[in-house]
């Protein structure tokens, strides 16, 4: 069974856009606005895709317990143009030698890991 999408739900809709294009690199694969607010962004067509949706009462779509990863060219550097741009990061998290990885917190309040 294939995972088809993650979906986050926010009143900061634009935002969101902006940080998965731009900061987490995805691209625009599905746009059903005017209709709805609402769209995919994945790495390729056929690929995964973080839906979001426009919801004005959806304030926070974090949970603590849950995170979406993806995978970074050069995790230190990632991190600081995340730290550079405002979002909130945690340290860099090394639990063995060769495994690197922190925390950002999306615009909608998604914690999202970067190795």
């Amino acid at each position: 069974m294939k995972m088809l999408h993650v979906t986050i739900q926010t009143n900061k809709f634009e935002e969101e856009m902006d940080f998965y294009e731009k900061e987490v690199g995805l691209t625009l694969q599905r746009d059903l606005r005017p209709a709805k607010d609402l769209v995919f962004f994945a790495n390729a067509e056929g690929e995964t895709c973080v839906e979001i949706i426009k919801v004005p009462d959806a304030d926070n779509a974090g949970n603590p317990y849950l995170s979406i990863g993806f995978k970074a060219e050069d995790v230190e550097q990632k991190r600081e143009r995340l730290m550079e741009a405002g979002y909130e990061v945690t340290p860099m998290i090394s639990p063995m030698p060769d495994v690197k990885f922190f925390f950002a917190t999306d615009p909608a309040g998604v914690k999202v890991q970067f190795m």
